[in-house]
């Protein structure tokens, strides 16, 4: 039960919020419990080592025939990294909150519940739970988004990210059966070489990744708070999947062709990221360039390089997203973050360039510049100036907004020096030098050039392409097509002549079953 105690605590603190709010207005102390709640879930997780491995299954489900699974979870090597640091961006996202005025309980107890709803996600030990946290997750994304867009071109494309999402949850469902044809239940510890394709296609249908595309085109709806929990969360709970898959399920013909539009998801994703006029304009272009070295690590059969990738995504783009009121003596913990992105030894990262697959190093020439991208992107808005400054803060905001700044930098610190296999690895020796030097040298640049040229527009003709605008608009093309065809044929049936019609459609057909007894 230890394995659920950081959930139940999240639900039962959101859930004391809504009922606080909704039942005594006047209430003076929401945050305190949100902040508390908060602390005592990330001690929770942090408790989960004393006992690694842990599991948990509820009781069977019935009629077995349909459900040859029960919900389980998973506290193992691969899922407390990414608990750990879902947890932590919870706690930072409420704690920061006082630099950001952010006074709105529902708004603490909806980062609380999908911060619980992505524990439970990483954790999954089955597809059956896999499905069904997904699923949450996705219904309360659409809500959510639907209730903060304006206008039928913003509606259209929350749907469409639904619907991708819904597909990618599809793929999981079908390698269940896949499995199940092979007489063996899909189980997320022992996943069967089969279904490893179709599993990291679904993780990358879901980020983005596979095939490359953007979803959403205004990620400045949501802001910093609950819309950095929303977007990481979500990122999150598709990414802690690829540590699921073991590099003996990914050895296919395929997986040369998977790594180049991974590599170029990256490459693409960096340079959009870099050139964006401010980092909350361009998180959907760091979730997708950080994803592409995640899926492209489990491709290089290093699975627990794409753990790192996604923890990394989750703490240092926790940092920079939350890091509203910038203060000079603030920008140390961005570049201990940008240490925990280098891949230099004992960072998080080190391992992420490791892999025992020989055939995949070409693909370094593509990825490691994906990666210094990314750094030189998050150097240039790191040193951007905050929305609100620190020193107008109130005095006992200056104490807690930091402590909340340094909870993502504290968790790549501790997972970079122990707490995971993972950690305290020399990694690729000439690797992270390399990276560091290319994104210095493109940080300068960028700093030199970007800032005297035009903020980059939401949109524009690569952005289009990428975002498969033009897929969307041919499917719904062909869709209005057949239903003109569809409308005629009604029209023409329930007119006056509709029984004629009728007829000579009821003869036609006769005719041909006739003939083809014949």
């Amino acid at each position: 039960m230890l394995i659920l105690a950081p959930v139940i605590i999240l639900f039962l603190v959101a859930l004391a919020l809504l009922v606080l709010h909704y039942s005594q207005p006047d209430f003076k102390y929401p945050w305190m419990v949100a902040a508390g709640g908060s602390l005592l879930a990330l001690v929770a997780v942090l408790l989960w080592q004393v006992r690694l491995p842990l599991s948990f299954s509820l009781a069977p489900w019935q009629p077995a025939l349909i459900f040859p699974y029960s919900p389980t979870w998973l506290a193992d090597d691969s899922s407390w990294p990414y608990a750990l640091a879902l947890v932590s961006l919870g706690v930072a996202v409420i704690w920061t909150s006082v630099a950001r005025a952010e006074t709105n309980p529902v708004s603490w107890a909806g980062t609380l519940l999908l911060t619980a709803l992505g524990i439970l996600a990483v954790a999954a030990g089955n597809p059956l739970t896999l499905v069904l946290i997904w699923t949450a997750l996705d219904l309360a994304e659409l809500v959510t988004m639907l209730r903060s867009t304006d206008g039928e071109e913003q509606g259209s494309s929350v749907v469409i990210a639904f619907t991708l999402r819904i597909l990618g949850t599809g793929l999981v469902l079908w390698a269940s059966t896949v499995s199940l044809s092979g007489g063996i239940l899909l189980d997320f510890r022992d996943v069967p070489a089969r279904t490893g394709i179709i599993l990291l296609l679904a993780s990358g249908l879901r980020l983005g990744v596979l095939p490359l595309h953007l979803p959403y085109r205004h990620e400045n709806v949501l802001r910093r708070g609950l819309g950095t929990s929303l977007r990481l969360v979500s990122a999150a709970s598709s990414l802690a999947l690829l540590a699921r898959i073991p590099p003996s399920a990914l050895s296919s013909r395929l997986t040369p062709y998977l790594l180049v539009l991974a590599a170029v998801a990256g490459l693409y994703a960096g340079w959009m990221w870099l050139r964006a006029s401010d980092e909350l304009l361009g998180r959907p272009f760091w979730i997708l360039g950080m994803a592409s070295l995640a899926v492209a690590a489990s491709l290089r059969a290093n699975p627990q390089g794409s753990t790192a990738w996604g923890v990394a995504l989750i703490l240092a783009g926790g940092l920079l997203f939350l890091f509203s009121a910038r203060q000079r003596s603030l920008l140390v913990l961005s570049f201990l973050a940008l240490w925990g992105l280098s891949s230099l030894p004992f960072s998080l990262t080190a391992n992420a360039w490791l892999t025992a697959n020989r055939s995949s190093w070409p693909f370094l020439i593509l990825l490691l510049p994906a990666q210094a991208l990314l750094l030189a992107g998050f150097v240039r808005h790191a040193l951007h100036p905050g929305e609100t400054s620190f020193e107008s803060q109130a005095r006992w905001a200056k104490i807690i907004y930091p402590v909340g700044l340094i909870l993502p930098v504290a968790g790549l610190v501790v997972l970079g020096v122990g707490g995971w296999s993972g950690s305290q690895k020399l990694g690729l020796v000439w690797a992270g030098p390399t990276v560091v030097a290319l994104s210095i040298g493109l940080a300068v640049l960028a700093l030199r050039v970007l800032v005297h040229r035009a903020p980059l527009p939401a949109a524009n003709r690569w952005t289009e392409i990428f975002r498969l605008d033009w897929l969307y608009r041919l499917v719904a093309g062909i869709y209005r097509f057949f239903a003109a065809i569809a409308g005629l044929i009604t029209a023409l049936l329930e007119g006056e002549g509709g029984i004629l019609w009728s007829l000579l459609l009821m003869v036609l057909i006769l005719s041909i079953l006739f003939m083809s007894g014949r």
